[in-house]
């Protein structure tokens, strides 16, 4: 029960190796064209999901969900495989990817030389040199973007991989002969720790495929675990009017014990009137996800809006759309519409695209620039752990400032979470440079006080209890007065190097 992934570019050997060693090991061989065929078939849109990557378009939020499926579909059928038969060599793109966490699986990548490669495609296509260059480049742009948006991981990096192989300067043969050896090592021996974690990945993997394939619930984005048949599913607040759906929905799955559903710990609202992926703050507002478990709500500020009606870009729960009736192939009108920006959406298209892809992407929606309507739109009932308030009212000038504080202010009012702007971000819940030095300056200060407090321990109690010095009599009032300002300057010290510290080890 062993499970090898062979990473493959175009005309590098790879698929050749693969065969040859599943040949020699008696193991079964798959490919990732099979995959993809067989996920078609299940009603899964790869197709589609192939276009939006080779065009670089962002996904909508449908197909962010079919993306989850295809992933799930890939890792259930690897799973079942191995589990099935004494071993699986499996060879594609992305295969080392498809089960991260488990160490048991051998993962190689087979490449050849530059002018081994266009030789053969110049060979196979009838291709000149030029033509040759070009295809062989542009499909392996291609397997980067879709390594890229799968899995947010470079498909070139090598520590990604056990063994690196350069086919051009070994033949298939002796390549799968030195091959051999690596699956009888201790590292990827089949142990029951690596069936268990097999056996929960499959389970995981069946129910979110049947959440995605049911009618009730193929709109919700989820995220599945399942440990020993008890399956833990988060969903997005967003959902809270349909999530009672899943457990009759995976019930029938064969290995499920329990199902326990849980909303996503929190929500965190970012307004902006332009998106940038690329910013700093677009990562700061990440990291801050990732430790809250959060989603990131994108409220974008038109200033061209006539009113202060809501355009939601999330799928309708009431009228979702089965993939199955098409054959699996989405319809391009099933996009998400554009959000008016003038000629563009300010960014709102990419950097939706770029949180569905780190699993973040909590729903997109347009409100018109006035503070009063921006108020209005965002009603208080909505529960949010963070409001972040990017550039807003750019057409007002100097003003912009005063107006972006008053926004501030209004919604702290409105909201019980905290409501900041995008300047405080890293410096309320971020720990960079400065709060290494404000660390550090808060822990020699609050060492010094405690020091010297310790060293003049009597005279400050004597102080303290009596109001009296050797010079003579001092005003009791003067003691408490003492107490008074000492303490509030103790605390800030103390409170302020555990604060620094605690965002250190991620435990605000």
């Amino acid at each position: 029960m062993q499970l090898i992934c062979i990473s493959r570019g175009v005309y590098g050997r790879g698929k050749e190796v693969a065969e040859k060693i599943a040949s020699k090991l008696g193991y079964i061989c798959i490919s990732r064209e099979e995959v993809i065929e067989q996920a078609t078939e299940y009603g899964i849109p790869v197709g589609k999901l192939e276009i939006a990557v080779l065009k670089n378009r962002p996904f909508s939020a449908p197909l962010a969900i079919q993306m989850e499926l295809f992933k799930a579909f890939v890792s259930a059928r690897l799973c079942t495989l191995t589990l099935s038969n004494e071993g699986v060599v499996y060879h594609g793109r992305a295969g080392h990817l498809v089960l991260p966490g488990l160490t048991q699986v051998l993962r190689v990548r087979v490449i050849a030389d530059r002018e081994f490669r266009l030789n053969k495609a110049m060979e196979r296509m009838n291709l000149n040199r030029e033509q040759a260059r070009s295809y062989v480049e542009q499909v392996d742009e291609d397997i980067r973007r879709w390594v890229r948006t799968f899995y947010n991981e470079d498909w070139e990096d090598i520590s990604l991989y056990h063994l690196t192989i350069n086919a051009a300067h070994i033949s298939v043969e002796n390549a799968a002969t030195g091959l051999l050896d690596f699956p009888s090592l201790p590292e990827f021996q089949t142990t029951p720790a690596f069936r268990k974690a097999l056996l929960d990945r499959l389970l995981a993997s069946r129910c979110r495929l049947a959440i995605g394939m049911d009618r009730r619930t193929e709109h919700m984005k989820v995220g599945v675990q399942a440990e020993r048949g008890h399956v833990s599913i988060t969903y997005l607040p967003r959902d809270s009017n349909t999530y009672t759906s899943i457990p009759q929905v995976i019930e029938h799955i064969e290995g499920v014990n329990s199902v326990v559903c849980t909303v996503a710990s929190s929500n965190i609202m970012f307004l902006a009137e332009r998106f940038d992926p690329t910013l700093e703050v677009f990562d700061h507002l990440v990291e801050i996800s990732e430790k809250w478990n959060a989603a990131i709500e994108l409220v974008r500020v038109d200033p061209n809006a006539a009113s202060a009606s809501i355009s939601t870009t999330m799928p309708n729960p009431a009228t979702p759309h089965d993939s199955r009736e098409k054959g699996g192939i989405l319809d391009d009108d099933d996009d998400d519409p554009p959000l008016p920006c003038g000629d563009d959406d300010c960014g709102l298209a990419i950097t939706r695209h770029k949180l569905i892809q780190v699993g973040r992407a909590g729903g997109t929606r347009n409100i018109t620039s006035d503070p009063e309507s921006i108020t209005a739109a965002l009603t208080p009932r909505e529960n949010y752990s963070l409001v972040v308030v990017g550039e807003v009212f750019g057409n007002k000038g100097a003003a912009k400032q005063r107006l972006k504080r008053d926004l501030v202010s209004l919604l702290s009012d409105r909201f019980a979470g905290p409501v900041i702007g995008t300047e405080d971000l890293k410096a309320r819940y971020l720990f960079g440079p400065r709060q290494v030095l404000n660390l550090l300056a808060f822990a020699v200060l609050s060492v010094m006080l405690y020091s010297l407090v310790f060293h003049f321990q009597e005279p400050i109690l004597q102080f303290i209890s009596t109001g009296q010095r050797e010079e003579g009599a001092i005003p009791r009032v003067l003691a408490a007065l003492a107490v008074a300002v000492s303490v509030p300057f103790v605390a800030v010290l103390v409170g302020g190097f555990y604060s620094n510290l605690l965002k250190l080890v991620k435990l605000e």
